[in-house]
């Protein structure tokens, strides 16, 4: 996983910055290479910590939230800055993903900036099927069922939630199964 990543990692990066285009992605000025998404329970003091730690090895500047995030509360400035000043966003779909707010209000902006052109996002479907994250089914059926009795009243947060997951989890990505 390493290697692919980091081979399509260097490919664009040599291809944007040797391309004369006019397009905004190429005359962004980068402040993280990568913006790390995942679920800090399920994944954090394992796979995290180790692709984590390759990316710093091979001076990958990525971007990786190590506070614990309180559910149902707004995601902070800091980390939609976080997502719009990185080149690519890797996002880890877990058992738990969808059960944070966190996570998904990252998915949706994580989508608007691809959709812009100015991210590439890559999709890491770690213990879970990727078919379950697209159709919205087992826990992540049972998660958006909780969200949407607690957004009664704000349905189309969670609409923006369930389109973002399946039009992230359609994208090529890597299938980790344990």
């Amino acid at each position: 996983m390493e290697e692919n990543s980091l081979a399509l990692y260097s490919s664009s990066s040599s291809s944007s910055s040797s391309s004369s285009s006019s397009s905004s992605s190429s005359s962004q000025q980068w402040k993280y290479d990568v913006f790390l998404s995942f679920r800090g329970e399920d994944t954090r003091k394992n796979f995290i910590s180790h692709l984590y730690k390759e990316f710093h090895q091979k001076g990958i500047i990525t971007f990786k939230d190590d506070r614990e995030l309180e559910k149902g509360e707004i995601i902070s400035q800091e980390l939609l800055k976080a997502i719009e000043n990185s080149r690519i966003s890797v996002v880890i779909f877990s058992k738990n993903y969808a059960s944070s707010t966190w996570c998904l209000d990252e998915l949706v902006k994580i989508l608007e900036c691809k959709n812009s052109g100015s991210q590439i996002v890559l999709p890491i479907f770690y213990g879970v099927n990727p078919s379950e994250v697209r159709k919205q089914n087992g826990s992540f059926e049972n998660d958006f069922a909780e969200h949407a009795k607690r957004y009664q009243e704000n349905n189309g947060r969670v609409q923006r939630w369930r389109l973002a997951m399946t039009q992230v989890a359609n994208l090529s990505g890597w299938d980790l199964q344990d």
